[in-house]
């Protein structure tokens, strides 16, 4: 007879660096693009998240795609501006981000960072110090599921931005290891009650 046990999921280790997707995951997203301060919308609870992250030991690092930059619809001079306001509500609580890598490239241009090409994840991973298993990605596409993949990196997606509709697009492509969650601050609550 064998017995087996069912819902004994293992407890992962805490992450020593949480790495997130921007639009969709901090802020709000838009299919227009995110353009320009105007338009960088915290999703409420994603501040207080990477916060209560931080504060809790973890590093946190931020990978984007930014294709807006290379099809000319903002200038450098905007993104910054955008994360300086991000820096910004998190120096309010002594918090800041290890790095923002992010990728100007067009779909067509065959680089190796836009993802679902896993460059700039990896170059977190050779900057961190810290081991792709030592890291957790967050984000709200398919394809940054796909980068993560490709890195070794596991792998949170979340409804939250355009989340939703990439997991019914997707529905057929998710594997059983991808946990989804409603937000950010969702999965920081689980992560911290040893729920993830």
């Amino acid at each position: 007879m064998s017995i087996q046990q069912i819902g004994s999921a293992t407890k992962r280790p805490t992450p020593g660096m949480v790495i997130l997707d921007r639009d969709g995951v901090i802020n709000y997203d838009s299919d227009h693009y995110i353009r320009s301060l105007q338009d960088w919308i915290p999703i409420p609870g994603s501040i207080e998240a990477i916060v209560r992250l931080a504060q809790s030991g973890m590093r946190i690092a931020v990978a984007s795609n930014q294709s807006g930059l290379g099809r000319g619809f903002f200038k450098v001079r905007d993104l910054n501006r955008m994360h300086g306001r991000l820096l910004d509500l998190l120096a309010r609580h002594q918090v800041s981000l290890e790095v923002i890598a992010l990728c100007p490239h067009l779909p067509g241009d065959q680089c190796d960072c836009r993802k679902p090409a896993p460059g700039m994840l990896q170059h977190i991973l050779q900057t961190s110090g810290l081991s792709a298993g030592q890291c957790v990605y967050i984000g709200d596409s398919f394809r940054d599921w796909q980068a993560a993949e490709r890195a070794g990196i596991p792998f949170v997606h979340v409804l939250s931005g355009k989340g939703a509709r990439e997991l019914q697009k997707h529905a057929d492509d998710w594997p059983a290891s991808v946990q989804h969650y409603s937000d950010l601050e969702q999965w920081s609550l689980a992560l911290l009650a040893g729920r993830w």
